[in-house]
């Protein structure tokens, strides 16, 4: 159940060939709030954090003292079980259920993993769609577990990662649509591809600027990734992740983002008392009115800028 590496963006070209509604396996409740602006969904009952706008810091917070010694011993300790938990399920208990259960076992571990993180989800907005594409903004490898933790979704991911030990089998067995960079043939089979999986009621959800940022900006929109929804006649849905401390302060912690390593990444999460990933859910963007892949491409981008912050003109494709 490790999430796959996302693939970059740009290895579609220009060839032209995701929370869960509650009624689908592993969903997370949308409450909505007394004005109807917004919903709230929580991973467990803690009160509400604050949502002012925050700063950025150059280095997160860590735990310091012993107490933050012990923490972060536990939880590296208990991610490993947790991994091995989750290679055991895929082994031994995914070939005796249908899809409904695997989403549900996938769900159900992506929450698993945040808790033993520290990372408290908060989701805000409409419910996703199912069927639709989600696209998101790309701050960390923790970006894949926040969404199969609200939408258990199939992943696009470069092909190597088939061939890394363990992870590149774990995606494999996770609905993960592996892409060879570089071939515009095989983007067409892998938009069909990725097309059946959204007629399947099921969602897909890619990161299109292909790669990381620090979180508080987001980068230009690779317009071809959103082919296989429009080609299929399905809806984009914009999600927003952004990683804050309790108080509402922008977290640097989970930026997998420049030459930090993933073992790096990994210790500065668990280093923190407490990460709130807030994630805003937008409203579907119709496909199927004939509307350019660029001008969706800015309208999904636009959407998530709003909750994220950057310039609103980055797309290309």
């Amino acid at each position: 159940m490790t999430g796959p590496e996302p693939v970059a963006a740009a290895s579609l070209h220009d060839s032209t060939p995701g929370a869960i509604p509650p009624h689908q396996p592993g969903a997370i409740p949308i409450n909505r709030t007394s004005s109807g602006a917004h919903a709230t969904a929580r991973l467990d009952e803690t009160t509400r954090t604050s949502s002012s706008p925050a700063s950025p810091s150059a280095h997160p917070v860590a735990a310091t003292g012993r107490a933050g010694a012990l923490r972060r011993m536990f939880r590296m300790f208990a991610c490993a079980l947790h991994l091995v938990r989750g290679l055991l399920t895929v082994g031994l208990i995914y070939p005796l259920v249908g899809t409904g259960r695997r989403q549900a076992l996938r769900c159900h571990w992506s929450r698993g993993l945040l808790r033993i993180l520290g990372v408290r989800l908060e989701a805000r907005g409409v419910p996703i769609q199912p069927g639709s594409m989600l696209v998101a903004n790309h701050v960390s490898w923790v970006d894949v577990f926040v969404i199969n933790a609200l939408a258990p979704s199939a992943f696009v991911s470069k092909a190597e990662v088939r061939d890394w030990p363990a992870v590149g089998w774990l995606a494999a067995q996770n609905e993960t649509v592996f892409l060879r960079r570089g071939s515009r043939g095989h983007a067409r089979i892998i938009n069909a591809e990725i097309g059946a999986i959204l007629d399947a009621g099921h969602n897909v959800a890619l990161f299109p600027e292909g790669t990381t940022t620090d979180g508080t900006h987001v980068q230009h929109f690779h317009a071809a990734l959103l082919q296989p929804a429009i080609a299929s006649g399905h809806a984009i849905q914009p999600v927003a992740i952004r990683y804050r401390h309790p108080d509402g302060r922008y977290c640097a912690a989970p930026a997998y983002h420049g030459d930090i390593s993933l073992g790096q990444c990994l210790a500065a999460i668990i280093g923190q008392t407490s990460i709130l990933a807030r994630v805003d859910i937008g409203d579907p963007i119709d496909t199927a009115d004939g509307t350019h892949r660029r001008e969706l491409a800015r309208i999904a981008r636009d959407a998530i800028v709003h909750h994220v912050g950057g310039e609103s003109n980055h797309f290309s494709g």
